[in-house]
């Protein structure tokens, strides 16, 4: 072991570690928290604000917690998710504890079924982002309401965007190897 350091074995579990980070699918509690999936108290309470703010990939899932006898969750398509049409949903998901595997890239559209509540505000869009694009979750989402269709962030203009990124895995191997 006398050729291999201790800064080696550091940066290989750092590579280690960034790679099943960046590769494994995740559950999503919609909302970030049980009971999410009500009218907003306001328009920035908008589920949307709490999507925007996540990096969804294909293989994640979308978790609702909700009173299944009360509401229910419609996968709709972009004209159903503007107008809240409740007639013709792509899916439709009961009984309070939905969970939803995201198969493929782009947006994906959900509003509420029960009588009113997506006229209240109670929808919501999911962007997922390719499989080409999948280590960009470190990079801000996307708003729901630019998406028309599959969508990634902006690549930066300049440099400054891999610079910080750069400066962030100096970083975080100075980190490791200190330890």
């Amino acid at each position: 072991m006398a050729g291999i350091s201790r800064v080696d074995i550091s940066s290989v579990m750092f590579l280690i570690f960034l790679s099943v980070s960046f590769s494994e699918a995740r559950d999503h509690l919609v909302g970030g928290e049980s009971n999410a999936w009500k009218v907003p108290a306001s328009e920035s309470d908008s589920l949307n604000h709490w999507a925007e703010k996540s990096r969804f990939v294909i293989g994640d899932s979308l978790v609702w917690e909700y009173d299944g006898s009360k509401d229910s969750v419609l996968q709709v398509t972009k004209r159903d998710y503007v107008t809240c049409n409740t007639s013709s949903p792509i899916a439709t998901y009961t009984g309070g504890n939905t969970k939803l595997k995201l198969e493929r890239s782009g947006p994906y559209y959900f509003i509420s079924g029960a009588d009113g509540h997506c006229q209240k505000g109670q929808k919501l869009i999911v962007v997922v982002i390719s499989e080409k694009h999948r280590n960009l979750r470190i990079f801000p989402a996307p708003s729901p309401a630019e998406s028309e269709g599959p969508t990634i962030a902006p690549a930066p203009s300049s440099g400054a965007g891999s610079l910080s990124g750069g400066v962030l895995m100096v970083a975080l191997g100075a980190l490791l190897v200190a330890v």
